[in-house]
């Protein structure tokens, strides 16, 4: 009996390591259903939420509120009448992720299809994938009656066409002695050919659209949608349709994910990030401030930073834990949207530089 007794305690105690540190006792009271979301997504969270009230779950109910957006043709960041890569083809990604079933799905490099959101919740309901990419997202997509479509509007286009006309540095091509790292000491902080000109090469759109979301039961679930980096090399894909970087998703912790530099994102797996310090018990605007420092300390070429030596490009972080707080971050000054019992609305948020 002894023995067993000590099997048991072991065991026990086996489990316990592996929970994480952020819980929700029975006495505290959920705030669901909430969302919060980029800047872009004011009617996206107000859709999420409504959503959930009739039952839907946290994922599905994200993925409805961002399609508004996708198929927005004046919102030239997601879906139809995204900004073009730099053969005025459209590209799309997305991901999802459902906090009860710890599944996700995903596609990349998608075209055609204005509603890639839903393809990546197809490829999460209906395939042992997680992602799907180029050619075979899109026939899966039509193979799940999604209608392909021209997706460039001639507003995408003319701003494309002047993209073309006034190339010079404005490309993602680098050339191999640009890739230095930043010298404090230099002239100028960062040297002749940093500062402005970093500034002016990161100045293309990024647009996306992140929605994360908690139900009334503390359920949680993600999505994030975009047309990628304004002009990119054919191919590129962001931080968007990867999980852990631009939205991940734990159930028993929350949610988060993210607009911006895609590739700064990437390189710092982001939306993971914040959701690890919602473990240890951080508060969703400081989880998301910890992931945008990360992005700082991690960020170290000329090219990416101004002439003080910090980023010279913006990445904003969202966040929901499991009790429904929200909060966002990022490393400049902006807003982000969220909906609770008050309503919807934007809100700032914080910022590691205030400039």
């Amino acid at each position: 009996m002894a023995e067993l007794s000590r099997r048991r305690f072991l065991g026990a105690t086996a489990a316990s390591a592996v929970l994480p540190a952020f819980h929700i006792s029975s006495r505290q009271k959920l705030r669901g259903p909430v969302a919060v979301a980029s800047a872009n997504g004011l009617q996206a969270v107000q859709i999420a939420v409504e959503q959930m009230q009739t039952g839907l779950p946290p994922v599905d109910a994200g993925v409805k509120g961002v399609e508004v957006v996708e198929n927005d043709p004046n919102d030239m960041s997601v879906g139809y009448g995204g900004l073009p890569n730099e053969r005025g083809v459209v590209e799309l990604d997305a991901c999802v992720m459902d906090g009860p079933t710890g599944l996700g799905g995903a596609v990349a490099s998608l075209h055609n299809i204005k509603n890639p959101a839903q393809v990546a919740l197809a490829v999460m309901r209906h395939t042992d994938h997680v992602l799907l990419v180029g050619p075979g997202a899109l026939e899966f997509a039509k193979l799940h009656g999604f209608a392909e479509e021209n997706l460039l509007t001639e507003r995408a286009r003319q701003a494309w066409l002047r993209w073309k006309r006034g190339l010079s540095r404005k490309d993602d091509w680098v050339e191999d002695a640009e890739n230095v790292l930043f010298d404090a000491s230099a002239t100028g902080g960062g040297g002749e050919d940093g500062g402005k000109e970093a500034l002016a090469s990161m100045s293309r759109p990024t647009g996306t659209i992140h929605v994360g979301c908690v139900n009334e039961r503390g359920d949680v679930g993600g999505v994030t949608t975009t047309s990628g980096l304004a002009f990119k090399i054919p191919g590129r894909v962001g931080d968007s349709p990867l999980l852990g970087c631009g939205n991940y998703v734990d159930n028993d912790v929350g949610v988060a994910g993210s607009t911006g530099r895609g590739e700064a994102v990437i390189l710092s797996n982001g939306a993971a990030t914040v959701v690890h310090h919602l473990a240890l018990g951080k508060s969703p605007t400081d989880a998301c401030l910890e992931a945008c420092r990360r992005i700082v300390r991690m960020t170290k070429v000329r090219r990416l930073l101004d002439e003080r030596g910090r980023p010279a490009f913006q990445v904003k972080f969202y966040a929901v834990n499991k009790r429904g707080e929200m909060g966002a971050a990022a490393i400049r000054p902006s807003r982000h949207a969220r909906m609770d019992a008050d309503g919807p609305r934007l809100q700032d948020s914080a910022a590691v530089f205030d400039d």
